[in-house]
Order: C-alpha cells, then sequence, then structure tokens
C-alpha cells in the first residue's frame, strides 16, 4: 500500500516539476519574461493550496481509493492538456486546473498510512511514500530534459500525462482499507491496531472542521510546513532555471548533475523517518521523538542559503544537496504529525489538508518572489539567503509554537 502512494506521489512531482524543467524552452518559445515564468511557475500553487482544505473533508467522507481514483484522473488530463497551450492564458489555466486535481494526493497518502500502519511505523511509512516527491523532483530532470531534445517541450507533457492512468489501474485492483481487504489476515489486522492512539472511528469525539483552528498545534504546523516548502519549492521550481543561469550548466549537464540534491534527498527523508520511529520504540515520549528530526532537519537546510558563498559548482551541489536532505529528515514526521494529533481517523485527512493548504501557499510566494528577484537583480542571491532565513522560522516553529504532540480535545 505504502509502494502504490509512492509511485503516486512520484508521478504526481513528474508532472508539476516538468513545467520547472521546460520553463527555459517554453519561455524562449512563448517569448515570455521572468515576472511572466514565476506567475507560471506559481499557478498551479494557487488551486493546490486553496483546494487543499475541501479535499482533506472529500478524503475524510469518500476514503483514500475514491478520492484517489479522482484525483489522479484529473491531474493526469490536465497534465497532458498543457501541450496544447498557446500563450500565457491557456498555460496558466492548465496549471490552475492541474493544482485542483493535485491536492488530495498528500492529505490521501497520510490517511493511508494512518489506516495500514501502527503508531511506532508511521514516520517511516511516510518517509517512503514523501521519498516519491525526491524521486519524481529527479526523475524529472533527465526524463524531461531527454523527451524536450528528442521531440520538444510539448510532448512531455503528453508523455509524463499518461503515467497516472497506468498507475490508477493497479490502484483500483490492490486498495482497500484494512478491515475490507480479503489478502490481510486477522493477526495482521490485530498488529495494525495494536499501536493507535485514537480508535478508528470517531466515537463520542466529535470537533466541527472550522473548529480545528482554534487549536495551537494546528497553527504551528501550519507555519512550520509553510517554512519547508517555501524552501523545498524551489528544487521543483526555479532550480532548474538556475543551475542554466547561475551556474551556466547546458541541458545535459542539468540531467545529470541536476539530480543529485533529489536523490541525496530521498535517503534524507528515509533516515529522519527511521529516526523518529526508532526513538518513538526506544520509549521516548511521541512529542520529543518527532520534534528531534522536525528541529534538527529544519535548522540543517539552512545550508541553502550558503550557496551564494561559493563559486565552485561541486561545492554549491554539495551544499543544495545538504539542504534537500534535510528538509526531506523533517517532512516524514511531518506527515506522521495529522495522525499523530487526530482525535480519530476521521480527522487526518482534514488536518492533513489544513497543513498543506498553508505549506503550499509557500509555493506561491516562492515562484513569484524569485521571479521578480530575478527581474530586478538578475541572479538567485537574495532568493537564496531569503530561504536558509525560513528554515530556521520553521525551525523554531516546531520547537517554540508547536506544543506537546498528542491527539488534540474537544474544547
Amino acid at each position: 500500500m505504502v509502494f502504490m502512494v509512492f509511485c503516486a506521489t512520484a508521478i504526481n512531482y513528474v508532472d508539476r516539476a516538468n513545467l520547472g524543467v521546460a520553463a527555459p524552452y517554453i519561455a524562449k518559445d512563448l517569448n515570455l519574461s521572468p515576472e511572466a515564468t514565476g506567475a507560471l511557475l506559481g499557478a498551479f500553487f494557487w488551486t493546490y493550496a486553496a483546494f487543499q482544505l475541501p479535499s482533506g473533508w472529500f478524503i475524510d467522507r469518500v476514503g483514500a481509493r475514491t478520492a484517489y481514483a479522482v484525483a489522479v484522473v484529473w491531474w493526469s488530463l490536465f497534465t497532458a492538456a498543457t501541450a496544447l497551450a498557446r500563450g500565457f492564458g491557456s498555460l496558466f489555466g492548465a496549471r490552475l486546473m492541474l493544482g485542483i486535481g493535485e491536492a488530495p494526493a498528500y492529505p490521501t497518502n497520510a490517511k493511508v498510512v494512518s489506516e495500514w500502519f501502527p503508531r511506532r511505523e508511521r514516520a517511516f511509512a511516510t518517509s517512503i511514500f514523501d521519498s516519491g516527491n525526491r524521486v519524481g523532483t529527479a526523475l524529472s530532470l533527465p526524463i524531461v530534459s531527454a523527451i524536450i531534445g528528442q521531440f520538444g517541450w510539448r510532448m512531455s507533457f503528453v508523455i509524463t500525462g499518461a503515467l497516472g492512468f497506468v498507475w490508477l489501474a493497479f490502484w483500483l485492483w490492490i486498495y482497500r482499507s484494512p478491515a475490507q481487504h480479503p489478502w490481510i489476515t486477522p493477526q495482521e489486522h490485530a498488529y495494525i491496531e495494536s499501536d493507535q492512539t485514537v480508535s478508528p472511528q470517531a466515537g463520542g469525539v466529535k470537533i466541527r472542521w472550522r473548529d480545528l483552528f482554534r487549536y495551537r498545534i494546528i497553527w504551528g504546523m501550519m507555519l512550520g510546513f509553510f517554512c519547508l516548502n517555501f524552501v523545498i519549492y524551489f528544487f521543483s521550481t526555479w532550480f532548474p532555471s538556475y543551475l542554466i543561469q547561475a551556474r551556466g550548466f547546458d541541458l545535459k549537464k542539468m540531467g545529470l548533475i541536476g539530480m543529485i540534491p533529489a536523490l541525496v534527498a530521498v535517503f534524507g527523508g528515509y533516515l529522519g523517518g527511521y529516526v523518529s520511529d526508532r526513538l518513538v520504540r526506544s520509549g521516548m515520549r511521541l512529542s520529543l521523538a518527532r520534534k528531534i528530526p522536525l528541529v534538527g532537519g529544519m535548522f540543517m537546510s539552512s545550508s541553502i542559503g550558503l550557496t551564494v558563498l561559493v563559486e565552485s559548482d561541486t561545492a554549491a551541489i554539495a551544499l543544495m544537496s545538504l539542504s534537500y536532505a534535510s528538509l526531506s529528515f523533517a517532512a516524514a514526521s511531518i506527515w506522521a504529525l495529522p495522525a499523530d494529533v487526530a482525535p480519530s481517523r476521521d480527522y487526518v485527512g482534514s488536518i492533513g489538508g489544513i497543513q498543506n493548504f498553508a505549506s503550499n501557499l509557500a509555493g506561491v510566494c516562492i515562484t513569484t518572489f524569485i521571479g521578480v528577484m530575478l527581474a530586478r537583480t538578475g541572479g538567485f542571491v537574495v532568493p537564496l539567503v531569503v530561504a536558509g532565513c525560513f528554515s530556521l522560522l520553521g525551525a523554531f516553529s516546531y520547537l517554540v509554537i508547536v506544543p506537546e504532540i498528542k491527539p488534540i480535545e474537544p474544547k
């Protein structure tokens, strides 16, 4: 089950990151300015962020199986439709629609992990599906670059859009909840339920959706995740342009060297999930076991700001890799939090959608901010320094603003 959502996440990120790879060629073909390119890269995040809130509610009502099927069909269609764009307006519209389709993905991933894994295994399971983020981002560089080099940028959207329909056939065949799955044994089901912080059903616990915003822990999670995504979305949007414009990479070198930070980040995520779960199994309080990788990972990710001080491409890629891996180290615990703090599984999708809503406002901010800075300063110095500062703010949020991590109680 976790492999299925890993694959979906990888496809999700290939489909959203392909514009970042193709952006220099689309801008040249359609005569787009840096501001217009930044607006296009940020368009996805407007609807992706806005639809996190209804997506979380929708997932908790219809279940993971149906929610993911609807989402994948939607985003695959509009990925392929991007190839039909003839100017800024049609490209912008296609990216807005793509954001709507991809919105349910991560809250659904959190829902799947909460259903299929006991608490002591959730962070590592989360690191597996979340590594699809890095794998998709890494694969988008060589795959999309190769397709563009051979067939042009339009065909890259058609081919990547088709991947979702292949995944969908396997998903509808394989996925059921543990209680309904014919392959699971009673012993396996009992193991999954053996270490839950809350009961599978809401029971007597009732909290109105809007009242979730009354909890300090929700706001701390929102701010911390915003800071993480402010940095991490640099890698799936402007990073290819940074390699070409600031470091002088050609298409081939970008496709090969540019994937290194994302590949290193895959292992950073696995390590973060392993460390968090290992601390839980050792008997450490859940709150401390989650905060150690959260705060440590966010602090180390500020290394992205140091890239402005180095002239060597090797040193720059090393610092970028350290930053991306540190973000992934923290992200495994971030996506374990919705199940950790939810009063029941009926709220996991909603809480995941709320924190993901805030986090993806960062996508709008950083893409637009970098486009404006490029137009005004001609370089990436200011954006990278600002990204490093947001990493430190994220560490502060998880350390200070987020209180003890435990299931919230009705007020």
